[in-house]
């Protein structure tokens, strides 16, 4: 008989040990967080960047105690610069490594890729850079499990034009425009709408073609007849280059100003040094901004290189998801969904961001840029008045 009472207290002390180890097992469980990134093919450049931002701000997390007492596993994954593999990469991060938020892709197609896998199962996705509007609004409304921590195209223009209205005092603008380019036409939307408002007004609209234009002299010299006090040119450093080059040449010294499209190639070399001056553009984030000094050196300490645009926006993206779960205090991705969707006063690295409930896009501050003697440097933190 007291062999078998033995046994029994025996067994229902090992069960209870069993339990408190299953639950103190589940308290300690890792909190697995994806990345779906362009770390090979064509754009693998800015996928890298994106990434090793993502991946300090979760280290500098589990450092100081994780979140919710738990560390962060961040699982990676490469979606070698392709919208296949991008849903494939997403597929394997939700169905085998069971994420509970994905961070990535960088690009508009990728990221889109991978909207339909993430969506169908609960799972978060902040993407970086992908500033294509449909990202988080698309033809069927909102879409509920996506963010991102850059802002839309639409939103520099607008940024662009309250800057040359309230700092540089312009009254009359002209616009040179690719007439093939999504990107370019979304900021003079925003530019013009912005200038409009203000009751100033747009003296000139030019168009060029991408790929095909190389000489811009004729709409420059009608530009130049209309005495614009700024020239808007939302295109790419390439274009942008070669028509501030043929325009100082023309004698054309009005203020130029882009988006940072202006930011992806050598513009100064093809513009030349002195031909920048007088010229601005917007861009997500400057690096020489004094408030991103603490980052730029734990990101150089780190990876033994300088940060760019796309690190930041890595780090902030990283840093969006660790504060939502925090404030959800909770593993339940619809509530952290619903934290993150009603994010305020975030202090990012690249603006203080509020995350607008009906559309996702985070509201924030842009960097103003200007050239001196062909480099780069800020001039301004600048947000919508």
């Amino acid at each position: 008989m007291k062999f078998k009472q033995i046994c029994s207290a025996t067994l229902i002390t090992g069960l209870c040990l069993m339990l408190v180890s299953g639950c103190n097992a589940q308290k300690t469980a890792k909190i697995k967080i994806g990345g779906n990134f362009e770390l090979t093919g064509e754009i693998a450049e800015f996928g890298i960047m994106g990434e090793n931002g993502a991946k300090l701000a979760i280290k500098e997390a589990n450092e100081n105690g994780g979140v919710l007492k738990r560390q962060i596993e961040y699982i990676s994954t490469d979606n070698q610069s392709n919208a296949a593999e991008s849903t494939a990469a997403t597929t394997k991060l939700v169905t085998q490594d069971k994420v509970i938020a994905i961070i990535g892709p960088m690009t508009n197609a990728n990221t889109l890729a991978a909207i339909p896998v993430a969506s169908a199962n609960n799972v978060l996705l902040i993407t970086p850079t992908s500033t294509d509007e449909s990202i988080t609004v698309g033809d069927e409304g909102l879409n509920k499990w996506v963010f991102r921590s850059c802002f839309i195209n639409t939103f520099q223009g607008e940024i662009a034009a309250s800057y040359v209205l309230n700092t540089l005092n312009a009254s009359k603008a002209a616009l040179i425009i690719d007439q093939n380019g999504t990107y370019a036409k979304s900021l003079a939307v925003g530019f013009q709408d912005t200038f409009e408002k203000a009751g100033k007004q747009i003296v000139a609209s030019e168009e060029y073609t991408f790929g095909q234009d190389t000489d811009f002299r004729v709409m420059l010299a009608e530009i130049k007849a209309q005495d614009p006090d700024v020239i808007f040119v939302p295109g790419w450093a390439n274009q942008a280059g070669a028509i501030i080059k043929q325009a100082r040449e023309m004698g054309l010294d009005t203020v130029f100003l882009g988006g940072d499209g202006w930011g992806t190639g050598p513009i100064s070399d093809i513009a030349g040094k002195t031909a920048l001056n007088n010229a601005y553009y917007v861009d997500q984030v400057a690096l020489d901004d004094p408030v991103l000094a603490d980052f730029a050196a734990a990101y150089k300490k780190e990876y033994g290189q300088d940060a760019d645009m796309f690190a930041a926006l890595g780090y902030d993206a990283a840093n969006m998801i660790i504060t939502a779960i925090e404030q959800a205090n909770s593993m339940d991705t619809e509530k952290i969904r619903e934290a993150l969707e009603n994010l305020t006063d975030f202090q990012g690295i690249t603006g203080t961001i509020t995350v607008n409930p009906a559309t996702h896009n985070p509201e924030k501050s842009a960097a103003i840029l200007k050239f001196v003697g062909g480099q780069k440097v800020f001039a301004a933190r600048v947000d919508l008045q």
